[in-house]
């Protein structure tokens, strides 16, 4: 899974071909660190067909406050430089993450 931050993050996400997907966490963030292994399982399955990257929030607040990230964690879908659609809080279960994926594989 590649970590992005403030300086990658255009270039890998929104200049980014084809679909991105970014786990934005933070430090601290309990509820992230239990959804991790189950976006990185499912990176390992659907990898090859949309970039798997995560960013931690904690050093890139502004960035994540201009992706309208205001609460973790969040899972969003990029395509062509937009956020097209994102799972938040509670939403962002194991088996969610992966219907979204679905939509743009």
């Amino acid at each position: 899974m590649l970590v992005v931050d403030k300086e990658t993050f255009e270039t890998e996400v929104l200049k980014a071909e084809g679909t991105v997907l970014v786990d934005f966490f933070g430090d601290g963030c309990v509820p992230c660190q239990a959804l991790l292994p189950h976006v990185e399982a499912l990176e390992k399955t659907y990898g090859n067909k949309i970039k798997f990257t995560k960013l931690n929030t904690t050093g890139a607040r502004r960035l994540a406050i201009s992706q309208k990230i205001m609460g973790l964690p969040v899972i969003a879908i990029y395509k062509g430089g937009a956020k097209v659609e994102e799972l938040v809080k509670e939403d962002a279960t194991p088996d969610n993450v992966e219907q979204m994926i679905k939509k743009y594989i």
